[in-house]
C-alpha cells in the first residue's frame, strides 16, 4: 500500500507543496512545530533514509540545503533545523524547522495549527525565495 507520502506525490492527497523536482517534493507538514516546518521527499518510495542509494540521499540533502534559505527567509528564525526520524511515514523524510531555540525542535511539543489560508501564504512565500 502507497505510504500517505507517496498519495500526496500522485496528487491523490492535496498539500502546500515548496518545491518539487522530478526526484522530490517538498511541502509543509500538516501539524508543525513551528510556521514554516517543511518535509523533504524522495518521489522513490523507500522506508528507511539509509535504505536509499548514494545518489538519492545525496539529492534529498541538495534540496534540503537550497530550501532551508527560502524557508529561513519566508519564517524568520535563527536557524533552520533538520531531521529525520522515520518512524511516524514509511517513506523517507527530512522535516526542516525554523527555529529559535532547541525547544522548538522538541516533537512531543503540542503541534500547530495553521488554516489551509494561512498554510497556502507560507508557502506562497516559502515559494518566492528559492
Amino acid at each position: 500500500m502507497a505510504s500517505i507520502f507517496t498519495r500526496i506525490i500522485q496528487g491523490e492527497i492535496p498539500a502546500h507543496k515548496v518545491y518539487e523536482d522530478d526526484q522530490y517534493l517538498a511541502f509543509l507538514d500538516i501539524s508543525p512545530l513551528t510556521e514554516g516546518h517543511t518535509l523533504v521527499v524522495p518521489k522513490k518510495e523507500v522506508d528507511y533514509i539509509f535504505d536509499l542509494d548514494d545518489a538519492t540521499l545525496t539529492g534529498l540533502m541538495l534540496v534540503a540545503k537550497k530550501l532551508a534559505p527560502a524557508i529561513q527567509k519566508a519564517c524568520p528564525c535563527l536557524r533552520i533545523g533538520v531531521s529525520v526520524i522515520g518512524l511516524e511515514v514509511p517513506h523517507t523524510h527530512v522535516h526542516l524547522i525554523p527555529m529559535q531555540s532547541m525547544r522548538d525542535m522538541n516533537f512531543s511539543n503540542p503541534k500547530l495549527q495553521f488554516s489551509p489560508d494561512e498554510l497556502a501564504a507560507t508557502a506562497s512565500r516559502i515559494r518566492a525565495n528559492v
